[in-house]
């Protein structure tokens, strides 16, 4: 009788072709300067050099989807354009040559004044789901602007009760995010040292009616070199209104 053999389940390539792929890219360094608020950031360009080689090696392909997306206006310039913020939560899918994947879901955000919000949102997303997929270095994770505006209210409030480890973790990381979608947030028409325009003070104290902050608050920023409110300018009001987008309502903080 003719031996039957055996054949073991062989373990998904997709495992094995991302660990070359760990194995094989290195640290990616902040060589990017953003002009305006002055802060070092990694390019889109920087995580596709540094990738390319090692997903090519490792036979993996990297493929999105739009699971959702957002968008709505959150300012204007000086000139009356509309800022616009799109977040898009999307699903990344890693492929090996077997056609094995594992998949993870990223959000990002991303403002403009054209029409790039989305192009920038999606790219915020490549770049974090890679960082952390492939666990590449990126030599300093601690983010010196780190704190919200919600968590200084809470300090002269005696404090930041009730917050976890993990949703500090969260506010750092979309500090950083949003800072690095509004790198390319320029215009022809206007200098960052161009006084903020009115509608865009109005954008401010709106904000401050939802979530509590005072005028100290914000004037307190070490950015805001401002005396008061209405004398900030483009690049202090583009600050904090990137600070505002991840700071709750006063609402949804007094039900806490």
């Amino acid at each position: 009788m003719e031996q039957q053999a055996v054949i073991n389940n062989p373990v998904p390539m997709i495992y094995s072709a991302l660990a070359g792929v760990i194995a094989d890219v290195g640290a990616v360094a902040k060589d990017k300067i953003n002009k305006q608020q002055g802060f070092k950031f990694r390019s889109i360009d920087d995580v596709y050099n540094a990738l390319h080689p090692a997903l090519a090696k490792n036979k993996v392909v990297i493929v999105p989807r739009i699971l959702e997306r957002t968008c709505e206006v959150v300012g204007k310039t000086q000139k009356g354009t509309d800022m616009i913020k799109v977040v898009c939560k999307i699903q990344f899918n890693f492929y090996a040559e077997d056609g094995s994947t594992v998949e993870s879901v990223i959000v990002g955000e991303g403002l403009d004044t054209g029409d790039k919000a989305t192009n920038k949102a999606m790219a915020i997303a490549y770049k974090y789901a890679c960082f952390q997929v492939f666990c590449i270095p990126t030599e300093e994770m601690v983010d010196p602007d780190s704190e919200s505006l919600e968590q200084e209210v809470g300090k002269q409030k005696g404090g930041t009760k009730g917050k976890t480890s993990g949703q500090k973790q969260k506010e750092s990381n979309n500090s950083q995010e949003m800072k690095e979608s509004n790198q390319a947030v320029q215009e022809n028409d206007e200098k960052p040292t161009d006084p903020a325009s009115p509608a865009m003070i109005n954008t401010i104290r709106a904000e401050q009616k939802r979530t509590g902050v005072t005028d100290q608050i914000i004037l307190s920023r070490k950015q805001v070199n401002a005396k008061k409110i209405e004398d900030i300018t483009i690049e202090e009001f583009k600050y904090i209104m990137g600070i505002f987008e991840k700071t709750p309502d006063k609402k949804g903080e007094q039900n806490e």
